[in-house]
């Protein structure tokens, strides 16, 4: 068992740690609001990581062939709250973290973990590399729930770390960059993330 929470744990923090604009979100996210609000928007990812891996591992053939099924309306849905959102940032570019920190509230953390959780759940992308890690390992039907289960939880476990660790160094970095340091990087995550939303639109009609 501990094998696979091991494998379960790799596996979550390699796909949480590929580039995209998730990346992107949480690091100007923990730059401009601090350590709590870059955490809580990871944690959102990695919830989302999980509930994949547990319809991928516990052999849930029918919602991922929906899902699957539904990867254009999903791609189209969440690359169009990717555009809205770098369009946002850009707009926003100018703030820094002095101007940024007494926006801090509950509403505002608890937004930070139902967006990450939302913008993740409608990337159909994921739940297909959680069923092809979930073949590979031999589980399915026949696992029982013990394996699923610990695959989960290690998926989960990679994820979060990742995405502490993400937190944890860009907050470190926070007082040692500059205003116009951090306007850029606003500036980057916000086209960035912009490009990629009209990319999976694309992708979804080619």
């Amino acid at each position: 068992m501990s094998s696979l929470l091991l494998r379960g744990f790799l596996l979550g923090f390699a796909v949480a740690a590929s580039p995209g604009p998730i990346f992107f979100l949480c690091l100007r996210r923990t730059l401009l609001r601090g350590r709590l609000y870059g955490l809580l928007s990871g944690f959102g990812v990695a919830t989302a990581d999980a509930f994949y891996a547990a319809i991928a591992a516990f052999g849930v053939a029918v919602v991922t062939a929906a899902v699957a099924g539904g990867r254009r309306p999903l791609a189209v849905l969440g690359g169009a709250a990717l555009i809205v959102l770098g369009a946002r940032i850009l707009l926003d570019r100018q703030q820094t973290p002095s101007e940024t920190a007494p926006a801090m509230t509950r509403a505002g953390l608890a937004w930070a973990y139902v967006s990450t959780l939302a913008l993740t759940i409608t990337n159909p992308a994921t739940v297909i590399s959680f069923a092809a890690l979930a073949a590979t390992l031999g589980l399915g039907t026949g696992a029982g729930l013990v394996k699923p289960s610990v695959l989960v939880l290690g998926v989960l476990l990679g994820s979060a770390a990742w995405w502490c660790l993400l937190a944890v160094t860009a907050s470190s970095l926070r007082g040692r960059l500059t205003p116009r340091v951090i306007r850029g990087i606003s500036t980057f995550s916000g086209v960035a993330i912009a490009m990629l939303g009209m990319l999976a639109i694309y992708a979804s009609f080619s």
